[in-house]
């Protein structure tokens, strides 16, 4: 046990040493290369101001009104005969789920964090619900990507399908993710009555224990998402300046050298190797770097979907400014980022085969393109289909978790006749 103990304070000792060794590199770096530092720190502070601002802030006012009256706990009633079977998560995972699908990065990780401090989900279920709920938005594959990059309208579809099948496919992994801390049992009994009843009490219950007037929710709602958004917006700036200092002192350079290593051994072209560099880092600019290199369609779009499951190093940094004080751990969010994009490019493969003439069915015309972004209409629009998308999603996963009870009750209703 002493041994243990001493060897944990070493490499306590070693953390710190090693954190204040990379802050004071990084603060004389950006002295010695202001003109750098600051080009990059503005391109930070353009991105969040133009996209990433008035893409999210709506939904995280949403989102806290929406909790405030109770509706996120009626939706977790509705939803817990589905969520908790499939995913090992409560219903209310299902709301984080469609606001994560229709919205994108960093939306499921402040919506997770609410969750666990309004003690809707335990820390456990709150790092299942991270490791499957963080996907990129629709707009950005089909329209961003598919459009503005690669030029191919028809890769949408496939790109959107890998993302999503595989994000599925890692939450049924990350259910058993934690078993030993879970509170939740598969012997823990079923609430009884009917499901609609319940679902309409807890909103009102929630709705009396919150106890804010609907002017005080609004004000609060509004004051904790700008204190998010603003959070997000710094870590943006900070890594846009890290990603340029990494750059200037030829770290990417030995990250290509190793990911050029990794590449051969599966027999990939090596020239995707700084483009996966820069995805490693910042999603937007690894897949436009992807579409770019001069190599097989296949093995690039399979090297973008990775990247946009990954969703880089910036988001990551947003993710953890956001749930760290909430008692969330980031290792399994980014053991679930890294199958996620293992996953995805698996599927690319696979859908751009055998499953194209698939694929080719669901090609959908691209009304917009990122180089909109800059207008007004551009983004009501988009706030509109984003609230529709979330709109179908939930009643998509509400009609199959009705199915899914109706279905448990015949079951147990057959086995007392049986019995």
């Amino acid at each position: 046990m002493r041994t243990w103990g001493s060897g944990r304070r070493y490499r306590s000792r070693l953390l710190v040493y090693f954190m204040a060794f990379c802050t004071v590199f990084i603060t004389i770096t950006m002295v010695t290369y202001p003109k750098e530092t600051f080009d990059s720190a503005i391109m930070g502070l353009n991105l969040w101001w133009n996209v990433v601002f008035p893409a999210l802030l709506p939904f995280f006012i949403l989102s806290e009104i929406l909790m405030g009256i109770g509706v996120v706990h009626f939706i977790g009633v509705l939803l817990e005969p589905l969520m908790r079977p499939i995913f090992n998560v409560p219903g209310v995972g299902a709301f984080a789920m469609s606001m994560g699908l229709a919205s994108g990065y960093p939306m499921d990780a402040v919506i997770t964090c609410r969750f666990r401090k309004n003690q809707l989900c335990t820390a456990v279920e709150a790092e299942r619900l991270l490791s499957f709920t963080n996907t990129a938005d629709p707009l950005f594959m089909f329209g961003a990507v598919a459009v503005g990059m690669f030029g191919m309208p028809e890769l949408g579809a496939t790109i959107a399908l890998a993302h999503y099948i595989s994000s599925f496919l890692v939450g049924v992994a990350f259910r058993f993710h934690g078993r030993s801390r879970d509170s939740y049992s598969p012997d823990t009994p079923v609430a009884s009555g009917n499901i609609i009843t319940r679902a309409f009490r807890a909103l009102y219950n929630a709705r009396q224990e919150d106890k804010r007037s609907p002017g005080q929710l609004l004000g609060d709602a509004v004051k904790l998402s700008m204190n998010t958004i603003i959070l997000i917006g710094g870590f943006i700036i900070v890594f846009s300046v890290f990603i340029r200092i990494m750059t200037i002192v030829g770290i990417t350079d030995t990250l290509t050298d190793i990911f050029a290593a990794g590449l051969s051994l599966i027999n990939y072209n090596t020239n995707l190797a700084p483009a996966l560099v820069s995805g490693f880092l910042e999603i937007d600019l690894g897949t436009l770097a992807v579409s770019q290199v001069a190599a097989p369609l296949v093995e690039k779009v399979a090297i973008a979907s990775a990247i946009i499951a990954w969703s880089g190093l910036c988001v990551h940094g947003q993710v953890a400014s956001i749930v760290i004080e909430s008692g969330i751990r980031m290792t399994p969010y980014m053991v679930g980022r890294l199958l996620h994009a293992v996953l995805a490019a698996i599927l690319t493969v696979l859908l751009l085969g055998s499953g194209q003439r698939f694929t080719t069915l669901m090609v959908i015309p691209a009304s917009m393109t990122m180089s909109q972004s800059n207008s007004l209409s551009f983004w009501l629009t988009r706030i509109e289909q984003t609230t529709y998308q979330i709109g179908i999603l939930l009643s998509i996963l509400i009609v199959m978790s009705f199915a899914v009870h109706l279905l448990r009750g015949i079951y147990r209703y057959a086995n007392r006749k049986g019995a």
